[in-house]
């Protein structure tokens, strides 16, 4: 069994050798002769000879083994009152008849499908009938806008879009077809088929000649067993916001995706096969493509798939409750969505209902993971939280902490040390690696490690430059922060997050994490608006935990001198707004560049990834 440094130490003198080794672990058609080489392009590609099918090491490797009776999915619906579970077996025959439903429609090797669903089982079914025929799918989170939706198809070009009646949102139902023909119709390309899951809450009429009904498709499909695909053959489409505004079709992987999550599933998490391995993500996002669908089956585990909220469905016990109902061993969530639970429950009195005694440990990623989530969470419910850090584009960790080959001591703020595999590096502006506690560029030297993406899709050029164009032979996060003396890596946000005060550089993300550590604030965000003497300013925006208020100001007086004890004058942190919510995308992002924009009466588009239009137009009218 390797150490970390061990295994730290391979990974980056001998890839191959040290990548071999994990592809070893997986039930392959034909094994790789060829472990690590380039393509057409110069990108460095994994297993390029190798042949296998992701659907197969999902589903039909652990019914081989006998273990077709363990429960591979639960599904949980607090928005509709419905629960089901699904065994390896049963589930290895839903996909094999919905990939013959695909095949039926014409669907082959190498063609596009886009999957617009709720949190459905059929959303997973859907992704895995896919990889089973070896077709691309390009998952559109469901409820995106029309446009949105229209954007992604014409770029994917799918032969068919699978989609639902409907989704559910804590007390509103919301039509899902009239949204997918106006996207069709908007859309230069046409898929072929659109095929429809009818749910009771919200039925659908398929008047178009292009319309189908799921289950009636399902009803005659047959069984089609797994394509062999080359290991380089594309998995899936993911699209990630873009700084042009137009989306990045983020590309990953059969093989190098298979080898990733099922190494990751022990090293970063440390789960065994038959544990329950809970990400409360969606399927839409790619925390739900890596650890609601691929890792935890690939690996053997038993995945939950969650149709709710961390509040509201019904209450702000809702995680602990599928934690205790399902023996959770791993619960991974973003920060926010511990947030908007310490908000409606500061004492955490709803711990007190459930004993969660399976559960070990808490992942948190997908934005800062901020020192007072940190501490309430691991306070209240006595288990140790782990911040790690990836991206859309990597598809698994960057950085965490190892649990699998040794746990570190935990840093508040830190994502801990980098993943066996990532070569970080911080760089300036010259791309010269940083010394210790400086901040810079957050880069990962090449080759990435399996898993991440090795182009954009049908745009390389747009791969090439926005990601190994800055500073040759690495790929550049978009991220900075800093590595401190001990190696532990702190991601302090977006490059852009860093604001220039008066010639000084601070970072936005230090000051979140002074506002945050305030008892009364449940979340806050600190962005730089324009000022004409300085250049720029920072601005708070800061939401307060129920039962708190601030009465003439005392709240926001507290914040400014807690700014200024901390980072000094320097930081000219002089406004705090207290505000009833702070405007985010559905994934709980805070979109700090519309509020920047707002502030400095600057134009904006309402992006379509918004959970909430209303907060923007609130927000600028506390800002006017």
């Amino acid at each position: 069994m390797f150490t970390y440094q061990q295994a730290f130490d391979l990974a980056a003198s001998s890839p191959d050798t040290f990548w071999k080794q994990q592809a070893e672990q997986l039930d392959w058609f034909t094994f790789p002769s060829t472990i690590l080489s380039k393509d057409e392009h110069g990108i460095e590609r994994w297993f390029a000879d190798g042949e296998l099918n992701t659907a197969h090491l999902a589903l039909d490797y652990h019914v081989a083994q006998g273990r077709g009776d363990q429960t591979a999915l639960i599904y949980d619906s607090p928005v509709t009152g419905q629960k089901a579970r699904y065994s390896y077996g049963v589930l290895r025959d839903q996909v094999a008849k919905a990939a013959g439903m695909l095949a039926q429609l014409g669907v082959q090797k190498g063609d596009r499908v886009v999957i617009y669903m709720p949190m459905i089982p059929q959303a997973a079914i859907a992704m895995l009938a896919c990889a089973r025929l070896g077709a691309i799918h390009s998952v559109v989170f469901g409820g995106f806008a029309s446009h949105e939706l229209a954007v992604r198809i014409e770029d994917a070009e799918p032969k068919v879009l699978l989609t639902a009646s409907c989704g559910v949102e804590v007390n509103k139902v919301i039509p899902y077809k009239p949204l997918v023909d106006k996207a069709v119709m908007d859309s230069r390309w046409k898929p072929e088929h659109v095929v429809v899951f009818q749910r009771r809450e919200c039925p659908a009429d398929l008047p178009h000649e292009r319309d189908k009904d799921w289950s009636a498709l399902m009803q005659q499909a047959e069984p089609h067993p797994c394509v062999p695909v080359k290991a380089t053959d594309p998995l899936y489409i993911l699209y990630t916001s873009g700084t042009t505004g137009k989306p990045k079709g983020v590309v990953r992987d059969n093989g190098g995706h298979a080898v990733a999550m099922h190494y990751s599933m022990k090293t970063v998490y440390n789960v065994e096969p038959n544990d329950v391995f809970w990400a409360a993500s969606d399927v839409g996002w790619v925390v739900g493509h890596s650890y609601i669908v691929y890792a935890p089956l690939i690996y053997g585990c038993t995945t939950i798939l969650y149709e709710g909220k961390p509040v509201k469905t019904p209450d702000p016990g809702a995680f602990w409750r599928v934690c205790d109902e399902y023996g959770v061993k791993v619960l991974f969530s973003a920060p926010t969505a511990f947030r908007a639970i310490k908000k409606e429950d500061p004492n955490g009195e709803q711990l007190e209902h459930y004993l969660m005694d399976k559960l070990t440990i808490i992942f948190m990623a997908g934005e800062r993971l901020d020192p007072p989530t940190l501490e309430w969470v691991q306070r209240h419910t006595g288990r140790p939280v782990v911040d790690h850090w990836w991206q859309t584009e990597t598809g698994w960790a960057i950085a965490g902490n190892p649990l699998g080959l040794e746990r570190f001591a935990v840093k508040p703020g830190s994502a801990t040390k980098p993943i066996p595999g990532y070569k970080v590096q911080v760089l300036n502006e010259l791309g010269e690696a940083q010394p210790a506690g400086e901040q810079g560029y957050i880069a990962i030297q090449r080759p990435l490690p399996p898993g991440c993406l090795p182009t954009v899709w049908r745009n390389h050029d747009r791969f090439e430059s926005g990601y190994l164009g800055q500073f040759p032979g690495f790929y550049v996060s978009g991220d900075g922060g800093y590595v401190d003396e001990d190696g532990y890596l702190f991601v302090m946000g977006r490059m852009d997050d860093v604001i220039n005060v008066a010639g000084h550089r601070l970072s936005t993300g230090e000051m979140e994490e002074i506002v945050g550590s305030h008892e009364a604030v449940a979340e806050c965000a600190v962005i730089g608006v324009h000022d004409e003497l300085k250049g720029q300013l920072p601005l708070g925006l800061v939401v307060l935990k129920d039962g708190y208020a601030s009465d003439n100001g005392n709240i926001e007086q507290a914040l400014l001198q807690l700014v200024r004890d901390r980072v000094g004058a320097v930081a000219c942190f002089k406004q705090a707004i207290i505000v009833d919510r702070l405007p985010k995308t559905r994934s709980g992002k805070i979109l700090r560049r519309v509020i920047r924009q707002i502030a400095d009466g600057e134009q904006y588009v309402v992006p379509s990834t918004i959970d909430d239009p209303g907060s923007l137009d609130e927000l600028a009218r506390v800002l006017e």
